[in-house]
């Protein structure tokens, strides 16, 4: 198993439907599983450069966001670094240029991760106010959750389901 630091950041503001999937995921994904002490879970929320000192301490970084990249609302997007823009562009969520400000002004200062994937989902909604995602994309949340734990398997990490315990309706 690897010990290098392992960083899983959803981002995205909780308060606007769909657009707070990133978080969610990371909150679902803290209730579901175990994880070694190398791996990190953070919620980035809308910190944008804010997360560079996170994005500095990752030698492997994983994101999970609404992506806006075109397609159904609920299709799934796995981007890598390079598939990111290297410099200032149009916004593909409402904070995306944030982060990917942060990612590239880590690059900058030579303090990028070893490797960087964003797993990413079309929104259907994201100028509403609601604390809850669509059915649409949260019905995606385990194929979106087993994409990220791909991910951590392809370097080395296996989390541990937690046994959850279900109550009795009764």
């Amino acid at each position: 198993m690897t010990k290098e630091r392992i960083i899983i950041l959803g981002v995205g503001n909780i308060l606007l439907t769909d657009e707070g999937v990133g978080v969610r995921v990371v909150e679902e994904m803290r209730r579901r599983y175990y994880f070694p002490e190398n791996v990190r879970l953070v919620d980035g929320g809308t910190q944008g450069l804010w997360l560079m000192p996170t994005i500095q301490e990752a030698d492997h970084l994983i994101v999970i966001d609404a992506v806006l990249g075109g397609g159904e609302p609920g299709t799934l997007y796995r981007l890598e670094r390079a598939d990111l823009p290297k410099g200032l562009r149009i916004k593909q969520s409402a904070h995306d240029s944030d982060l990917v400000e942060a990612l590239n002004l880590c690059s900058l200062i030579d303090a990028e991760p070893k490797s960087c994937v964003v797993i990413g989902i079309e929104p259907q909604v994201i100028t509403e106010f609601s604390m809850e995602l669509t059915g649409t994309v949260a019905s995606r949340m385990d194929q979106i959750i087993d994409r990220v734990v791909v991910e951590l398997t392809n370097l080395g990490v296996r989390p541990e389901k937690k046994e959850l315990k279900c109550s009795a309706g009764v």
